[in-house]
This record gives structure tokens, C-alpha cells and sequence, in this order.
């Protein structure tokens, strides 16, 4: 992956947590797509009262590309952390979300998990769900 296309999706990801909507954790994520085409997608979580309807940052995003006819992902980065805190951790993505990300990105697909721009760490897919299970599993 290019410098400036991860630069920017950290940036971008760092961003996207100023929407999130967590009254309940007041755990911020924000998550920024590369989509192959080179669109950019941003997605914050979103809470809910039921927990079981909640949604991921990296989800968000997710969804957002794929409603707007992108199904092939090219990276993706996420950065959490407290409510009005700069990140500490780096967040990785939960295994629901890993699996939709096999599926419009698969096995190759560059997470990069950061703090700031200049504290990060970028995985494949495979790193982060060795085994998974696909569409080629079905096939």
C-alpha cells in the first residue's frame, strides 16, 4: 500500500470517531475504507440501547461501500479509544467484522489498526482470521 493512502485512511479513520454515537461505552471508533476503485468510505459505531443492535465502525463502513455498489476492499483502518481521549490501544476489529471483511475484501486486505499517524500496525486479513471462512468455502 502506498504511504499516502495509509496516511490518509489513518487520518480519516482518527476523524470518523468524532461521529460515533456511544452514550452507552463511550468507546469511540472510527474506521476509513479504500475501496479498490480508490473511494473513500468512513464509518463510526453506533450504539444502541439493545446492545444486540449495535453497530461497528469498521461495519459501518462496510455497509456504507457496498450500498453504494463498491464490493471490493482494498484496506481499511480503525481507531478507538475513550470519549474525548486521543486513542492509548490500538482497536482491532471484533470478529463479526472480521468476517464481513472477508467477504468484500478477503484474505489480503490491509487493516491497519492505529493510535495517531504515527503510531500504527497493518495486518492481512489472513493475519487476523487465519482459516477463514469464505464464499470459496461454500463453492
Amino acid at each position: 500500500m502506498r504511504e499516502e493512502h495509509r496516511r490518509k485512511l489513518i487520518q480519516k479513520a482518527l476523524e470518523a470517531r468524532a461521529f460515533a454515537y456511544c452514550p452507552y461505552s463511550h468507546y469511540q471508533v472510527g474506521a476509513a475504507l479504500l475501496a479498490k476503485d480508490g473511494s473513500l468510505y468512513q464509518g463510526a459505531n453506533v450504539e444502541n440501547a439493545s446492545y444486540g443492535a449495535s453497530n461497528c465502525a469498521e461495519r459501518t463502513a462496510v455497509f456504507k461501500a457496498v450500498s453504494d455498489g463498491k464490493r471490493k476492499i482494498a484496506a481499511l483502518a480503525i481507531a478507538g479509544g475513550m470519549e474525548g481521549a486521543d486513542p492509548v490501544d490500538y482497536a482491532y476489529p471484533c470478529g463479526i467484522c472480521r468476517q464481513v471483511l472477508r467477504e468484500f475484501g478477503g484474505e489480503d486486505l490491509k487493516v491497519i489498526v492505529a493510535k495517531n499517524e504515527q503510531d500504527f500496525k497493518e495486518f492481512s486479513l489472513k493475519e487476523l482470521l487465519p482459516y477463514g471462512f469464505g464464499g470459496d468455502s461454500i463453492r
